[in-house]
């Protein structure tokens, strides 16, 4: 098991040269830039892509923030935390306790705890301190199940779909076709000043994850039993020109349904439902539905669906030129919504480092489906 150590050096030093032993007598590989040889890309570039191929990531906090990458705005354990919450990285984070945290990172720590919960964050005084709570988590690793456990469910879930809301309404290429559902189980639901409250820290919630480009302008939305978010597209659309799927709306209900919208790739012969990037789309929005850290039952519903239109085919999306033809998915299709039917539960890792193993079953459902 790899195991990747984010912080700043200052003012953690003594951590961090202790727990690269650690580790490796424990059997795993520590993963720290102190050890990286020259290599012929940015310091930045290769700490992240030493992040991409780790299996689990430790974050410290210490009482400094870091040197701020004019790139980014931002620390590198700054950066290393939003791609390894992108990345759906297993992420446990550890903070220093008796000690004086710089403004920087002061406002950096409120960040980490709004996404950590109790089980993800824990505190330490000392290298001794967090050697003992390092070994403990390591071997709770160790002995840990598959992080997805698949359990089924008697009666169908309550789900709200896109195409119920507007059932009566043409759909137009405006329109985000695809939709993804997360729905908690045994979950109350939110009362409505909870529902209030969710509501007004989505946009920063989004905007956390990095997920949105900055100079992405997001609109809140509010109707009767629940609250949204509209994220208008990041580039200006042209017909002919072929344009990936992004991701178009965030709603959250007060059931607990936290459900995402996106377009899909598109080009001048309409939109595509491409078996090999639709799976890839759908692992993106669940890790975006995770790293708003809203859904914290220990197990989910997750359903998919796609409300079809008249142009919409099965094919291959290149990203460089447009189809010259196409075969659409058939007449009188347009307007009908195909949807995974969920008969699983999953635990909440779907979110997360369980997300590309999801999201294939969820997709070639609706690729047959389209096919039919």
């Amino acid at each position: 098991m790899k195991i990747f150590i984010s912080s700043a050096r200052k003012g953690l030093v003594k951590e961090r040269d202790a727990l690269s032993p650690l580790i490796t007598a424990l059997g795993h590989t520590p993963v720290r830039f102190e050890d990286f040889s020259a290599q012929p890309v940015p310091s930045r570039e290769a700490c992240l892509s030493a992040l991409e191929s780790a299996d689990v990531c430790l974050f410290l906090l210490g009482p400094f923030y870091g040197h701020v990458f004019p790139e980014t705005g931002q620390s590198a354990t700054h950066d290393e935390w939003v791609a390894a919450q992108a990345a759906g990285k297993p992420s446990f984070v550890y903070r220093k306790e008796g000690v004086e945290f710089e403004p920087n990172q002061h406002n950096f720590v409120r960040i980490l705890e709004a996404y950590a919960t109790g089980r993800f964050r824990d505190t330490f005084h000392t290298s001794e301190d967090l050697t003992i709570k390092i070994v403990q988590k390591v071997r709770e690793l160790e002995s840990a199940a598959s992080p997805l456990a698949f359990a089924k469910i008697v009666q169908q879930p309550a789900l709200h779909w896109s195409s119920d809301d507007r059932a009566s309404q043409a759909v137009s290429h405006r329109d985000p076709p695809l939709e993804l559902h997360v729905l908690p189980l045994d979950f109350p639901g939110y009362s409505a000043r909870e529902l209030d409250q969710l509501g007004a820290s989505l946009m920063e919630r989004i905007r956390a994850t990095r997920m949105i480009g900055s100079d992405v302008a997001l609109n809140p939305i509010r109707s009767d039993g629940y609250v949204g978010v509209s994220i208008p597209a990041s580039r200006t659309r042209s017909w002919n020109t072929p344009q990936e799927g992004e991701t178009a709306e965030c709603r959250l209900y007060k059931t607990g349904q936290l459900s995402i919208r996106a377009t899909l790739p598109r080009d001048s012969c309409g939109a595509i439902l491409d078996p090999d990037a639709l799976p890839q789309q759908l692992a993106g929005l669940l890790r975006f539905a995770g790293a708003l850290n809203i859904v914290q039952a220990d197990r989910i519903v997750v359903a998919a669906g796609v409300l079809t239109e008249m142009l919409m085919s099965v094919d291959t999306f290149d990203p460089r030129r447009s189809r010259q033809s196409y075969q659409p998915i058939g007449p009188g299709r347009s307007g009908r919504q195909l949807r995974t039917e969920p008969d699983e539960s999953v635990t909440l890792a779907a979110l997360g480092a369980g997300a590309a193993e999801v999201s294939p079953h969820l997709a070639q459902v609706l690729i047959l489906q389209a096919r039919r």
